[in-house]
């Protein structure tokens, strides 16, 4: 029976996967470290940290954005990027929790107590 690719994959919606997503891939960690050793990065400068093109360093930005990790400013004809504080600290508490999970029992479901970080539109 053939197989329809055409059938659009899901997109996920949890804020969480979107995070984990979002550092997901080299580039994009690269820009994470980058960042976190500033208060703010001009998106020109993050070329010859990732070793990539400026589109490519442009599209890393977009899903860093979109998955909540980034604030961007625009400065005349520069954007500055800056870590959202709040995406670091949900980031530790993601981890944390899946380490507190690892003695749960099998086949118990897990609890969702942490708040969840809204990415930014």
């Amino acid at each position: 029976m053939p197989v329809n690719t055409m059938v659009a994959m899901k997109r996920p919606t949890d804020p969480d996967v979107l995070l984990l997503h979002g550092a997901a891939d080299p580039t994009r960690l690269a820009i994470l470290r980058e960042l976190a050793t500033s208060p703010e990065v001009c998106a020109c400068d993050f070329t010859s940290c990732c070793d990539v093109s400026q589109p490519t360093v442009s599209h890393h930005l977009k899903v860093l954005r979109e998955s909540g990790w980034v604030d961007s400013e625009r400065r005349g004809t520069w954007v500055y990027y800056r870590l959202r504080p709040e995406a670091v600290t949900r980031f530790r508490e993601v981890a944390s929790d899946l380490d507190r999970g690892s003695g749960r029992r099998a086949g118990a479901a897990p609890a969702r107590t942490l708040p969840v970080i809204q990415p930014v539109s």
